[in-house]
């Protein structure tokens, strides 16, 4: 061991001092416009720099002679060029033409810059033009066209699930984590059940999305079992830009998105900034009368050093977005209910719930039902990047982050056994035992008609303060053919769970009011704190990783190995019932609470990781590749339960194999890709939290292995002049191979996965006339994995559009776009997901309990850019 440390030592500090060229220049396209974001790098090397919005760039070089200089931008076919290097200013002037997506950089999950042509992974990217044709509402309206992603948005826009190929459903991000510049938005899935992106909105501000898929993804920085969504921001250049986005859309939404970026400073400054931010307001996208409102401001300032840069970046948000849960909808048909006032129901979310408060041991609680999930704080990040030499370079990024946030939202019944999801009168009285004469009345005392049906639901509130201190080091070491990296990644965070749940009762319609049952309700509520739970939780993770990525002449090779060690401690709150009222009604007069007494354990499990890849590179447009990797995912902190004598259950990570083989084709007119994979996960804990007698609910464990085969293919053809038609199709055969609490699963195909994902897109822009329409296809799943609940296929169409006018008629790019964008353009049905509360006990009888997806929205969007 101590030879290997001394080996990687000396390769990370060998350095050879040498006279210094000066090389600069600007970078256009073919029509002669000025390209900002391009990289110029001398390939092989760290030397390099990023052109700004006047397309210039310069840079210094400690080589000599005879160079390879590389310029690339997302869109554009990447440039090669010779240069001789002896000490004299060099002045370079680079056209670059149109490309396909597989000449794009690849900046996640490598060391080296190269393009997704020569990375033996799969790999998706998404510049600035083609996010802002995606729907901004959820994460899922923009990762839904990502190849093998399936992503369901019907909640809002927030907590989006995310399932990734291959792998049984987690939801949220568990396999993939949400990444701004490079670090993970939160380091540990499992601290609580909230999604990485209720911490994070999207604005004009992002530059670029990849998601980068398998191989070495899973060693770098965060790690991650199946892949790395990462977001990269807007920084400064030497000349000013700014825009501003202006968003209307039914449903009373309004949006104000702004960027501004440039200099700080005189004119030879080496200091930049960008400023970010978004202002929002929305009834919608279903109208509950609970608002969603809030904004985030992001920046950034960028100091460029002799050998490298400084980047201090911040975000602070201040936000709360109402969140839909599944709700009842006809048995069979699937069709959405009819309310007793004979409207068609879209929600049973309601502002008369946000005025629920009662007694508890520690005194008044009033819930905070009407934030819905509201976040508010931010984060401090600082990124250091040195070049010893042109052969040596250190990247290390430090950030500090502390929420307020809570996740509060209605559920999906009363939990009430022996109870219907919708009930006569007669049924609700039945069900509970109440007498016959029992009556129902508004709260403001009106009777309610004898034959309106009853909907008795659950609010659960839940406050989730996190904090968290995160760091990632790199160093990168160029050695011939080789490009070293050794680095570690750190995190320490804080995390608490709070959960109360109270019931309530309702009318059947949307935004209901409440109602009252003589004898056995006050102002609605039907249930004080039925149930509680409160818990603290401490991660800390320690990894470190060695990576080589190896350039022959049409080899590339990767090798890469991780270690990990995770520890975390778990206090649970202990609960009783207290009386705590008397108004003789024992539903009312007691209430689960803590108790003050705490049950702590401690856990900690290793995890070890490698990667292989190559590609061949068959000719200038052909590449062949495959990777494999064993990797792990520790279960979450939040699963871990307690034994008779108060001991934490086992703690060890779950175990994943994945291998992919695939060939990479790309012209200036054709890109596509076709891959084969397999992935294999072994001792699966499987966590679901189902209803548990008295409205709670009961944690349900089950240690699981799945195997997945799957076939992939993506292409973008640019048929014609302006006119371009692109997409995907993943098609996947997974099942449960063992199942420890339910033999008689095994075979049966993994919840929430389908078999087949397909996206496709036809676009068209000319520079002043920009459309596009995307189709996303899911085909049919099961809710659960009993593969009793079997979900129909899903198509969601959508159309974007706009006309660009150039207000500088001196030729600059002064410009405003007029634009409309529309959601599920063809109003299509369906149902995301079924009840995960019901789990495997779900049927579907008179009621299904399901979540179907959002109906139809316009969005119109003016935006200035100058």
């Amino acid at each position: 061991m101590k030879r290997i440390l001394l080996t990687m030592w000396c390769l990370l500090t060998v350095s050879v001092g040498v006279a210094q060229t000066q090389i600069s220049g600007t970078v256009k396209d073919d029509s002669g416009v000025p390209i900002a974001g391009a990289n110029v790098l001398i390939q092989g090397t760290t030397s390099g720099a990023s052109s700004d919005f006047d397309g210039n760039f310069s840079f210094t070089s400690d080589l000599t002679g005879t160079q390879t200089i590389q310029v690339s931008y997302i869109g554009f076919e990447t440039l090669r060029q010779s240069i001789d290097l002896n000490g004299s200013p060099i002045r370079l002037n680079f056209i670059l033409k149109s490309g396909n997506a597989l000449d794009e950089v690849v900046l996640t999950a490598t060391s080296s810059t190269r393009s997704q042509k020569e990375t033996p992974l799969s790999i998706t990217s998404l510049g600035p033009e083609k996010l802002a044709q995606k729907s901004t509402s959820s994460q899922a309206d923009i990762l839904r066209s990502v190849p093998g992603i399936t992503a369901e948005g019907g909640g809002g826009e927030v907590a989006s699930n995310i399932f990734v190929r291959g792998l049984p459903s987690g939801g949220q991000y568990q396999f993939n984590p949400l990444q701004i510049d490079g670090m993970p938005v939160l380091s540990t899935f499992g601290l609580n059940s909230s999604a990485h992106d209720v911490y994070f909105r999207n604005d004009i501000g992002i530059k670029s999305l990849e998601f980068v898929r398998g191989g070495s993804s899973i060693l770098y920085g965060v790690g991650s079992v199946a892949g790395i969504i990462n977001y990269t921001s807007v920084t400064g250049t030497a000349t000013p830009k700014a825009k501003i986005r202006l968003e209307s859309a039914t449903n009373s939404r309004f949006k104000a998105d702004f960027l501004t970026a440039g200099p700080l400073g005189g004119e030879d400054t080496s200091t930049f900034y960008a400023l970010s931010g978004m202002v929002r307001y929305d009834d919608g996208p279903l109208k509950t009368g609970l608002p969603t409102e809030g904004f985030q401001l992001r920046g950034n300032i960028k100091h460029l050093t002799d050998k490298g840069s400084i980047t201090f970046s911040g975000q602070f948000i201040n936000d709360k977005v109402q969140f839909f849960l599944p709700l009842p909808l006809e048995g069979g048909s699937r069709d959405r209910l009819t309310g007793n006032n004979g409207q068609e129901i879209f929600t049973l979310q309601t502002a008369a719930a946000s005025d629920i408060a009662y007694a508890t041991p520690d005194g008044m609680y009033h819930s905070p039902i009407e934030d819905g999930v509201a976040t508010r704080g931010g984060y401090f990040m600082a990124q250091f990047k040195h070049n010893f030499n042109d052969n040596l370079k250190m990247d290390a990024k430090l950030r500090y982050s502390k929420y307020a946030h809570q996740f509060n939202l209605f559920l999906d019944g009363s939990g009430v056994s022996g109870s219907k999801a919708v009930e006569t009168q007669a049924e609700y009285l039945a069900a509970r035992g109440l007498d016959a004469a029992t009556t129902f009345s508004y709260l403001n005392g009106q009777p309610l008609a004898a034959n309106a049906k009853l909907f008795e639901n659950r609010i659960l509130d839940r406050s989730r303060p996190l904090q968290e201190l995160v760091s990632d080091i790199k160093i990168t070491k160029m050695v011939g053919k080789h490009t070293f990296t050794a680095g570690t990644f750190l995190s320490r965070s804080d995390a608490g769970d709070f959960n109360v749940i109270t019931r309530y009762l309702s009318e059947l319609n949307n935004r209901p009011e409440l109602v009252e049952v003589s004898g056995y309700s006050e102002n609605g509520v039907t249930g004080r704190a039925i149930a509680y739970t409160n818990r603290n939780i401490t991660s800390n993770k320690i990894a470190v990783f060695l990576t080589d990525e190896i350039k022959l002449d049409r080899w590339n090779l990767d090798i890469g190995l991780r270690y990990e060690r995770a520890s975390g401690t778990i206090e649970n709150e202990g609960k009783e019932s207290y009386t705590v009222d008397n108004t003789g009604i024992a539903n009312l007069d007691e209430v689960t609470w803590g108790n003050g007494a705490w049950t702590r354990g401690k856990v900690d499990a290793n995890g070890f990781a490698v990667a292989l890849a190559a590609l061949y590179k068959i000719n200038d447009n052909l590449s062949a590749y495959g990777n494999f990797s064993k990797g792990y995912f520790f279960p979450e902190l939040r699963g871990v339960q307690f034994n008779e004598l108060d001991q934490p259950s086992s703690y060890e990570p779950e175990n994943i194999i994945q291998g992919e083989l695939g060939v990479k084709y790309g012209n200036s007119k054709f890109s596509g890709t076709l891959a084969t994979y397999l992935v294999s996960l072994s001792d699966r804990r499987s966590v679901s939290f189902v209803n548990a007698p008295g409205g709670g609910f009961t944690e349900l464990v089950d240690t699981q292995d799945t195997n997945t085969f799957g076939v992939e293919g993506t292409w973008n053809w640019y048929f014609a002049q302006g006119f371009n038609f692109g997409g995907s199709m993943t098609y996947q055969a997974h099942e449960i191979t063992k199942s420890s609490k339910n033999p008689e699963f095994e075979g049966n195909e993994l919840r929430r996965q389908p078999n087949f994902i397909s996206s496709f897109n036809l676009g068209y822009d000319n520079d002043a006339f920009d459309a596009q329409f995307t189709y996303n296809y899911t085909g049919k799943k099961f809710s659960n994995d009993s593969n009793s609940i079997e979900l129909d296929a899903i198509g969601l169409a959508g159309l974007n559009a706009g006309y660009t006018f150039n207000l500088n008629s001196e030729g600059g790019k002064e410009t405003l776009r007029l634009g409309m964008q529309v959601f599920n353009l063809f109003n299509s049905v369906g149902v995301t997901e079924g009840s995960p509360r019901l789990n495997n006990d779900q049927t579907e009888e008179e009621f299904f309990v399901g979540r179907p997806v959002l109906p139809t929205r316009l969005f119109f969007n003016v935006t200035f850019d100058f």
